[in-house]
């Protein structure tokens, strides 16, 4: 009687962890959500590629083999929290005259709605914490963002103009999601934009002064 083929030996502990060949979007973006989450609770400092693969509960070799470094895993999860701006238009067809406002919707829009402020809060979090992802953070914010919108802008200084109407959103950005300054962090959203448009519209269409006033 010949002797049946034995079974495959399996090997103790958990089942395997994801590998390469399973390539699917869905790991990629697993990887991201979990490095958002390493990121935001350990800081860009402690976290860690290992630490980002057990959250996601794949092998480190995976992310090293979707994204590389820790430092190009973090340039990849700033690049997805900004993914709502980039998708859009905010400048392709607004009238000059409603830009401000315009500006300060697109922004406050993404932080008031919790699925696209959760990852952006972790992003931050890491960024005003650590030089190394502050710079990456600053690069992306400002090839990606800021380009974007100064070359809807007309007149000179076009860049300067869109990075200090950035800078007042920000500011907003910081004392009401992050900080929790009152009465910012509670103030309604609409009052908040009706505020800060025309202060935005200034920067952005107003003419700049003459050294003479």
């Amino acid at each position: 009687m010949s002797a049946q083929p034995s079974a495959p030996r399996r090997g103790r502990g958990r089942p395997p962890r994801a590998t390469a060949s399973a390539g699917a979007p869905a790991t990629r973006d697993r990887i991201l959500a979990a490095a958002r989450e390493v990121f935001a609770e350990r800081g860009y400092e402690k976290a860690s590629v290992r630490g980002i693969a057990k959250a996601a509960d794949v092998d480190a070799a995976l992310v090293h083999h979707y994204f590389g470094t820790k430092e190009q895993v973090f340039e990849s999860a700033v690049e997805g929290a900004f993914a709502p701006v980039l998708r859009s238009q905010p400048f392709a067809e607004v009238r000059p005259d409603h830009a401000g406002e315009q500006f300060v919707r697109m922004f406050l829009g993404i932080w008031e709605n919790p699925a696209t402020r959760a990852p952006l809060l972790a992003i931050i979090r890491s960024a005003v914490s650590n030089e190394a992802a502050a710079a990456i953070f600053r690069r992306l914010v400002a090839g990606l963002v800021l380009s974007k919108v100064a070359k809807e802008l007309d007149g000179p200084d076009a860049e300067l103009r869109a990075e200090l109407a950035a800078a007042q959103v920000v500011g907003v950005v910081m004392l009401r999601y992050v900080i929790k300054v009152e009465p910012v962090a509670s103030a309604d959203p609409e009052e908040l934009i009706a505020r800060l448009a025309p202060v935005l519209q200034h920067h952005l269409t107003g003419g700049r002064l003459s050294p003479d006033g």
